[in-house]
């Protein structure tokens, strides 16, 4: 595969996480590899470069022998030597390795990992020694204006940056100091360090289990290929521009990410208020991805405003069954006050219903109760030691997905004497730490106080259509939650918020046909975690294709494919216009064709500043042009696939829907 064809293809794993990282990355390894730029025969060779530099004193110090011969795990430019990082630095050190006594105020600044950046040297944080102090670690390490700091301890280890401060400080054990020599310019030091081969380099040799730390004497025996002085200042320049085109690809990407989200967010709303046919073609438009996750919320949200399935007139309107259950309830009497919950003008029924609904709320329906956990503490042996009966915590509820299926402890008959059983089948609420989770009991269990259960009268069908509404409700029930460290709702605000009734047979529908849709959605979600999978593993394998290498070292075969048997469910977004607000007009909208995206532009310059080095790239490793041309397919009929169920599914191809 050629440079010219990994542009041309870039928006193929450009959803992948990282992409421009990894064009970075790529750059970087160019630098090193010597194919960043051309080389020029008048240059002074790296090998006359470093004897002439030799004759310094300082060069010639214990350890650096520039007589070794070094064999590269890849081949370098004629011009280029491999060397050792002590070969073209006058000192390589670190801080401190006992940490002085430092504070706000002080006579000298004091560098630690976490001052490290990659922009410099952050001294908002900064914290100060005494001169005593500062005199002691600086007459072994001296930091100057233009040296590399590099971070070698804790988790941000492999940061580099240079030195821009002008006057003395001192430094911690965890930064290393290298003061580079006349052979090697310090910002080609600098991009080397940052490459994927430097940190191949250290990052097999790092120590340390919970702390990861590269010691001086794997960074003194590390290998860097050194190209002439007057090369190493050209790459340089090259990569400074290519990452300021990198920088201007990623800003775009997030802009265009925000003005995406925005409309696909103003389709779901228009969808969701008439979701016909012409709305539907809105959730697959080419220029936006519609999540998973608000997918559900608006099937969901469709499904208790009645427009998920028709509505039968021959169904017995749901007011006959609910006044037939409130005869029955005990606890429908009259005069039954509310407990302090929220007032009657924030209980404003939210939207009209259609024919044959009604509006009702829990207490009305069933059994509607707190759980039970009377004894203190909660956690006493003594009510768990043999136990055989299933406790369920908020916890279990939280992480339900709709279904219970897990349980925290075991009561034995002491702890089940404090408590109540639940039967299998309890739509279980959350009231503190997760407010307004949801999930139905798998199985008898018993739960405390800060759960909520419901078990709908007769004849109410299943509590399933409930635990939907519930998940409808969350965001809202969530902001009566006080803001404090543990979270928590009353019983009297459930009890005042108003369910949406369709009739019996209806309920049965809805429910058939969310469990339809959330079933490819579930599908949806993993097809698009696995090809934002395959889109990385891809560009991978493109990378290590145009370098030759993985990790760094010189592949001996053929990178191996990515799976593609599951790929991204829509085409690469383009850019479209910024929206004013989160509804989509009110006429039907013809989206505009696409422009040429503002990325594109940018990756024709960094095709066009690599242009020199596309020649050293040429030749394909692995994958092909055949193969990219079988992940495009693959990619639109996936796509075409997914429309065309969940359109089915949502009756626009039948008389599912209503209209």
């Amino acid at each position: 595969m050629t440079l010219e064809t990994f542009f041309d293809k870039f928006n193929l794993f450009a959803d992948a996480p990282g992409a421009v990282g990894k064009i970075r990355e790529l750059v970087l390894e160019w630098a090193v590899r010597g194919r960043l730029v051309s080389q020029d025969a008048k240059d002074e060779t790296a090998k006359t470069l470093l004897k002439r530099v030799a004759t310094t004193a300082k060069t010639r110090r214990r350890g650096t022998n520039l007589q070794e011969e070094i064999e590269g795990p890849f081949q370098i430019p004629k011009t280029w030597e491999w060397v050792r990082l002590p070969h073209v630095l006058t000192k390589l050190t670190d801080g401190t390795h006992h940490s002085p006594p430092n504070g706000t105020s002080g006579d000298f600044m004091y560098v630690t990992a976490k001052n490290i950046k990659t922009d410099g040297v952050l001294l908002d944080s900064i914290t100060y020694v005494t001169k005593k102090v500062h005199d002691e670690i600086y007459s072994r390490c001296d930091p100057s204006f233009g040296d590399i700091l590099y971070i070698k301890d804790g988790a941000t280890t492999g940061i580099a940056t240079i030195n821009q401060i002008k006057e003395p400080f001192s430094m911690l054990s965890s930064v290393a100091l290298l003061k580079p020599s006349e052979a090697i310019f310090n910002r080609y030091l600098l991009w080397a360090m940052r490459s994927p081969f430097f940190y191949s380099e250290t990052r097999g040799a790092m120590k340390g289990a919970a702390i990861t730390r590269v010691t001086l004497s794997v960074m003194a025996a590390s290998l860097l290929p050194l190209p002439p002085l007057a090369e190493q200042k050209r790459i340089v320049a090259k990569v400074d521009e290519l990452m300021a085109l990198c920088d201007q690809l990623e800003a775009q990407q997030q802009e265009r990410e925000t003005r995406h989200a925005d409309l696909a967010r103003a389709a779901m709303a228009r969808f969701a208020d008439a979701p016909t046919p012409a709305n539907l073609n809105f959730l697959f438009h080419p220029s936006y991805i519609i999540s998973p996750a608000d997918l559900r919320k608006t099937i969901l949200t469709l499904a208790v405003q009645g427009k998920l399935v028709l509505q039968d007139p021959d169904d017995e309107p749901a007011e006959k069954f609910l006044t037939l259950i409130q005869n029955r309830l005990a606890m429908f009497k009259a005069g039954r006050s509310f407990r302090n919950g929220i007032d009657e003008k924030d209980s404003v029924k939210p939207f009209e219903l259609p024919p044959g609904w009604a509006w009702s709320r829990f207490r009305e329906l069933g059994e509607f109760g707190r759980g039970k956990s009377k004894h203190r503490p909660r956690n006493d042996s003594s009510l768990f030691v043999g136990g055989t009966h299933r406790l369920v915590q908020t916890g279990d509820v939280a992480r339900a997905n709709g279904a219970i299926q897990t349980y925290t402890a075991l009561y034995n008959d002491v702890g089940l004497a404090q408590s109540k059983i639940w039967p299998a089948g309890t739509l279980c609420i959350t009231i503190a730490a997760n407010i307004a989770d949801s999930g139905i009991l798998g199985f008898d269990a018993c739960f405390p106080d800060s759960v909520v259960g419901f078990i709908p009268a007769e004849p109410i069908p299943s509590v399933r259509y409930f635990e939907y509404f519930m998940r409808t409700a969350k965001e809202h029930l969530e902001k009566f939650a006080p803001a404090t460290a543990q979270k928590n709702i009353n019983l009297g605000i459930l009890e005042q918020v108003w369910i949406p009734i369709p009739p019996l047979a209806e309920q049965r529908r809805i429910v058939a046909k969310v469990d339809q849709l959330m079933a490819l959605v579930d599908e949806l979600e993993v097809r698009l975690a696995a090809s934002r999978t395959s889109a990385e593993n891809l560009l991978t394998a493109l990378v290590a294709e145009l370098t030759g290498t993985t990790n760094g070292r010189k592949v001996s075969a053929s990178p191996a494919k990515p799976d593609t048997s599951v790929l991204r469910p829509a085409v690469q977004p383009t850019p479209a216009a910024p929206i004013a607000s989160t509804s989509l007009p009110s006429a039907p909208v013809t989206p505009a064709p696409p422009a040429a995206p503002k990325n594109a532009r940018t990756l024709a310059e960094l095709r066009k500043a690599a242009g020199l080095s596309q020649s050293a790239v040429a030749q394909a490793m692995g994958l092909n042009q055949a193969y990219i041309s079988q992940m495009e397919t693959g990619k639109r009929a996936i796509n075409e696939a997914q429309q065309r169920q969940l359109a089915e599914l949502l009756g626009v191809s039948s008389d599912i829907i209503r209209c």
